[in-house]
């Protein structure tokens, strides 16, 4: 009898195990996004709706868990990675790849702030480099071969390009969260090949209202004396 009813529970357990662990990530993931990486465990633990305890069970710091969701981000970085060079038109491909990260650094403040770290941290963090470099790499290739590049953009540049674009769509995201869209194209337009299509400017430039707004909702910077 105590055999009969003690493997049930065990595999309950471990399906709860597994589903907080789940609920855990999703709610760190969604944080990240909207507040970046100033959060603490205890946010993460009310946003997922359990026990802080249950998430230094499965995280044993900040750190273990933003590796985790970061490997998430990676993982479909590398996909959009492989979508992009699914696509026929190898500038189709560039393009696509560009929206794709460029749209998710807008949208996800944490993901910005850890790639920019990344390339500091000799330990979990600097792994992704090993996945998305090769990705990256074969997208910008592909478009190399097929001359719709200009001559000289290397790989890294893009990733340089989405840093330039995210830095644009922080500062403007009060006053226009759609902007980083001007900046992709104005930025994509730079790295074709003179016959290559050029991206239209879909979304209008900054008002000088909108600047003025951008800048005084920025933090206030100490002046220097």
């Amino acid at each position: 009898m105590n055999l009969a009813t003690t493997a049930p529970r065990t595999r309950r357990l471990r399906v709860d195990a597994a589903r907080n662990q789940q609920r855990i990530i999703d709610a760190a993931r969604e944080l990240f996004a909207d507040r970046g990486l100033e959060i603490t465990l205890d946010d993460v633990a009310d946003r997922a709706g359990v026990g802080v305890g249950t998430v230094y069970r499965r995280f044993a710091n900040k750190r273990e868990l933003i590796s985790e969701v970061f490997a998430v981000h990676v993982r479909e970085f590398v996909q959009a990675a492989q979508d992009a060079l699914a696509v026929a038109d190898p500038w189709e491909g560039v393009v696509r790849l560009f929206d794709y990260a460029c749209r998710h650094m807008a949208a996800n403040r944490g993901f910005s702030e850890v790639m920019l770290e990344m390339h500091d941290d000799p330990g979990h963090l600097g792994r992704p480099r090993e996945q998305l470099g090769p990705a990256v790499a074969a997208v910008m290739e592909r478009a190399r071969n097929a001359g719709v590049l200009q001559p000289g953009i290397e790989d890294t540049d893009l990733f340089a390009l989405i840093y330039m674009v995210d830095s644009l769509a922080e500062f403007a995201r009060p006053v226009d969260a759609d902007i980083w869209r001007r900046y992709m194209a104005i930025t994509l337009n730079g790295i074709r090949a003179q016959d290559t299509p050029a991206q239209p400017l879909a979304v209008n430039a900054l008002s000088l209202a909108q600047v003025e707004r951008a800048k005084a909702a920025k933090p206030c910077v100490a002046r220097r004396r």
